[in-house]
């Protein structure tokens, strides 16, 4: 530590002067003494010599009339000559404080993101369409042209995933597509790929995006909506906002929310401690913190969610055995999060395990003239998602059929012959028979 200490007056002529420090030093505290002022200069033992030339700097700048202290071993005698052991120590616990707040609200605010086409960010290489509050949603057609399909489906991908990451449309046979007439659209949610951030996003204006996104494409009155995982969520925003524009529905392994007000308390209390620790402890602070999400998921003193780093502890032996089937899409990989982690990975942590505004176990069943169908599929060993919890939801909403594979983990649509098994239940109602 450095201590410089300048006639008062001298220092407020020169305020914007003393402000100019070096960037290796932290100029933490000025404290008054009547007519003089001290400067509190911190740094390592590596950055003394830069403290003495900000010193020597400083000292010239206002004259002879500087009197300049570099001992740091003699500081606590240098200090104590001018101020009070009691007086010394209480500021300087206030300028420690004052300091560890400004850390903490830095350390807490994401970067702004990387929004594509924007001077320096990514290029824009999908087609987009324009949502009513202005951002634009990136999208990606399979199968037959919608002009000459029979069914249409919207695809929701799951967490750290992009239109490109369609399962059903990857893994379903052109011969299926053709014979069925079936047109799918996937698209980046907000934050993803190449969609634009909605740093106002809510449950309600995914299912609103879907909407639009069908309109702005012409797919009709009507069409079916299936959603894998964190997408599987989405699909509970449809069939409570847009039922009304649903033929039908699929979730595939949807991520649950812990806090949903429907679940027994053991019961989640149960599923929630079989994650892995520094999953739950994520989790609590997306629920409890949600503006602390960005320090937690990107700090190094605790272990980081095993999700957000796909560690291979959270699949099961089914979903390793399937990992090459996937290599294809992780061509793509890259753009998953180009915009910035907050506004995708971050935000969607935020709103899947936030309060929700309505609970699922509590929708109606929105075909109650078996008009259309909704569907649940679910892997008995998924590791993700708690089977336990799933079984429940299907007890309380007898209308979902619910389809329960032994041996199965998260990734339950890759598996083969999963996705016709899928897309017929869902289109032609088709009983679905799998060991």
């Amino acid at each position: 530590m450095v201590i410089l200490q300048v006639p008062w007056m001298q220092v407020s002529r020169s305020r914007s002067l003393l402000l100019m420090v070096k960037p290796q030093v932290f100029l933490l505290a000025i404290g008054m003494e009547r007519t003089l002022i001290s400067l509190f200069l911190f740094g390592a033992a590596k950055t003394l010599p830069v403290l003495v030339a900000v010193v020597e700097e400083l000292g010239g700048a206002f004259g002879e009339s500087a009197v300049v202290f570099a001992e740091p071993y003699n500081l606590c005698k240098v200090a104590a000559a001018f101020y009070p052991v009691g007086r010394m120590i209480r500021e300087i616990t206030v300028i420690l404080l004052i300091g560890f707040v400004a850390w903490a609200y830095q350390a807490t605010c994401p970067p702004p993101p990387n929004v594509c086409g924007s001077p320096g960010g990514p290029a824009i290489t999908a087609p987009r369409i324009k949502l009513r509050d202005g951002r634009h949603l990136a999208y990606k057609e399979h199968g037959v042209s919608k002009e000459l399909a029979k069914y249409k489906i919207i695809f929701v991908h799951g967490f750290g995933s992009s239109r490109h990451d369609a399962a059903i449309a990857a893994n379903l046979s052109p011969e299926v597509v053709d014979e069925l007439g079936i047109y799918i659209v996937s698209f980046d949610r907000p934050g993803y790929g190449e969609s634009d951030p909605d740093p106002k996003r809510t449950r309600k204006s995914l299912a609103l995006d879907i909407e639009e996104l069908a309109d702005q494409l012409g797919l009709g009155s009507k069409f079916y909506v299936v959603g894998f995982s964190m997408g599987g969520q989405v699909v509970w925003s449809c069939l409570k906002y847009i039922s009304h524009r649903l033929t039908g529905a699929a979730l595939i392994a949807p991520v649950i929310n812990y806090w949903w007000p429907g679940f027994p308390a053991n019961l989640t209390k149960e599923a929630y401690y079989l994650q892995l620790p520094q999953d739950q402890w994520a989790l609590r602070v997306a629920h409890y913190a949600p503006w602390l999400a960005y320090w937690w998921n990107t700090q190094k003193l605790f272990p980081p969610s095993a999700v957000v780093a796909r560690r291979p502890e959270i699949f099961s032996a089914q979903d390793v055995q399937l990992m090459p089937k996937l290599a294809v899409r992780q061509i793509n990989r890259a753009q998953v999060i180009q915009q910035g982690v907050h506004e995708s990975l971050f935000r969607d942590m935020m709103i899947g395990f936030g309060t929700w505004e309505f609970d699922p176990m509590d929708l109606e069943n929105p075909f109650p003239n078996g008009e259309g169908s909704v569907h649940l599929w679910q892997g008995d060993e998924d590791r993700l998602v708690p089977v336990i919890l799933q079984r429940y939801i299907s007890k309380k909403l007898p209308w979902i059929h619910y389809h329960e594979i032994p041996g199965s983990g998260h990734l339950i649509a890759d598996a083969d012959g999963m996705t016709e098994a899928i897309i017929k239940a869902l289109l032609l109602g088709e009983k679905v028979t799998l060991s």
